[in-house]
């Protein structure tokens, strides 16, 4: 037979088409996959693609009302969840070929290519059940490329109890993709002048469940969530000057902590330990002092380096062994770090005049921080390995009181760029900011909590 030139293009075409789609397949199947034991996704990347998931209804037991209203709402609560995080794409409902929550959700039961045909790499399916005043859910995580089921949980729980099920399996979810437990259970406590004072409130966080925190009906400010997650520490005026206290959420009583001459602000709790650092005037100066969880100072840890000098705002490492700092030693307020074993400081900020609230990433190898832009603060990263620094809002307000969650993702803050201050959350490398929760008033100083709910 003769070769022709015109059967040798065909035939080249075909094969370019056939490695063009084995190619897509197998980006579309590594960026689904894990690589290792730690996870889908690497939470540092900022160019993550988001991961196209698909939540369906929940297949109602009995097919009684009351299971398919609940089936609805853990549905919506824990999608709502996932799209929280910046990592997913939530398939709409609209666009499903199949509906599992009538066809069946076990593996044996779910054509998979209905789901990769539109896009879902993963299917979240699941049954809920009521039995008297108990509701049984059953949760299922598959990936669809691999048609493998890759978590199943059951969980029972009162209907009150549904959030905290969307919570539980949400950061299984997270701890698949990510390989970390992820920030479902953590919280955020922030400054609100609701009432007419400036109080601290908490929420969940997504921002559900804000509630008031402190009734001091003074000025309160600068919450410090302690290791456990069970104190708050905080500045307030309630006795005519900046003292600190420690309030213990489960009691709900808050002490005295310290309440020396002079001004005593910006505690910030040692990780792994019931001690604090703040910052008081009594020697002369502003400085930062070590202090045990009932209010005695153990050391100053800030050299005392002029009777005006300021030194505020500490932030520690995770590891507790270094600490950030804002210090106007420099003749305007950088950010600084200090070793403590060794007491050497070195200078991280340069840019600008005017650059405070630094706050150590969980990672440990970044501080945000707020800096003066041309008359506008704005959220900035630095990263400690490079000296890099990122600015990570632009031209939206006043931007300050960067915290990181948890996991290290997301970033929250408060901005100015509808007016009032709000609390704002961000990916860590600025993507999706979005307002956090409305509430009237200002609302201010947000400190994300360690992963807490559920302990």
């Amino acid at each position: 037979m003769t070769v022709t030139t015109a059967m040798v293009y065909n035939a080249c075409s075909m094969i370019i088409k056939i490695l063009a789609g084995l190619a897509a397949f197998v980006l579309v199947t590594a960026a689904i996959c894990p690589a290792d034991d730690n996870g889908y996704i690497t939470i540092s990347d900022p160019f993550i693609r988001k991961a196209p998931l698909a939540v369906t209804l929940l297949m109602p037991a009995r097919g009684i009302d009351a299971e398919r209203r609940l089936s609805a709402e853990t549905c919506r609560t824990l999608s709502a969840m996932l799209e929280f995080t910046g990592y997913f794409k939530l398939i709409d409902h609209a666009a499903f070929l199949e509906d599992p929550s009538v066809k069946g959700v076990d593996v044996f039961k779910i054509n998979f290519r209905n789901w990769t045909m539109i896009g879902a790499e993963m299917l979240v399916t699941g049954r809920t059940e009521v039995q008297g005043d108990e509701v049984v859910t059953d949760l299922y995580l598959y990936d669809t490329f691999r048609e493998q089921q890759l978590v199943a949980k059951r969980y029972r729980s009162t209907e009150a109890g549904l959030r905290d099920v969307a919570r539980r399996f949400g950061t299984e979810i997270l701890r698949k993709f990510t390989g970390s437990e992820g920030l479902f259970n953590s919280r955020i406590a922030f400054v609100s002048t609701g009432t007419g004072n400036k109080e601290i409130y908490a929420c969940d966080f997504d921002g559900y469940g804000p509630a008031q925190i402190t009734r001091t009906r003074s000025i309160t400010l600068s919450p410090a969530w302690s290791p456990d997650g069970t104190e708050l520490a905080y500045t307030s005026y309630e006795r005519g000057k900046p003292d600190l206290f420690v309030l213990n959420l489960d009691r709900k009583r808050a002490d005295l902590l310290t309440a020396v001459t002079g001004t005593n602000i910006t505690p910030a709790w040692v990780p792994g330990q019931k001690t604090l650092a703040a910052s008081l005037s009594f020697d002369g100066g502003q400085g930062i002092y070590l202090l045990t969880r009932d209010g005695k100072i153990r050391k100053r840890l800030t050299n005392k380096w002029s009777d005006w000098g300021i030194d505020v705002s500490p932030s520690f490492s995770s590891d507790g062994k270094q600490m950030a700092f804002v210090s106007k030693r420099s003749g305007s307020p950088q950010i600084y770090m200090q070793h403590l074993d060794s007491g050497s400081v070195k200078r991280l900020t340069y840019q600008g005049n005017y650059n405070t609230s630094p706050s150590w990433s969980p990672a440990g190898h970044k501080i945000a921080y707020s800096a003066l832009t041309e008359s506008k603060f704005e959220i900035c990263v630095i990263d400690l390995r490079t000296g890099a620094i990122e600015q990570l809002t632009h031209d939206a307000g006043d931007n300050e009181a960067p915290s990181w969650s948890p996991d290290g993702s997301m970033i929250a803050f408060s901005s100015t760029r509808e007016g009032a201050a709000r609390i704002y959350v961000m990916t860590a490398s600025g993507t999706d900011q979005r307002r956090l929760l409305y509430l009237s008033g200002e609302q201010t100083n947000p400190k994300w909590s360690p992963n807490i709910v559920n302990k």
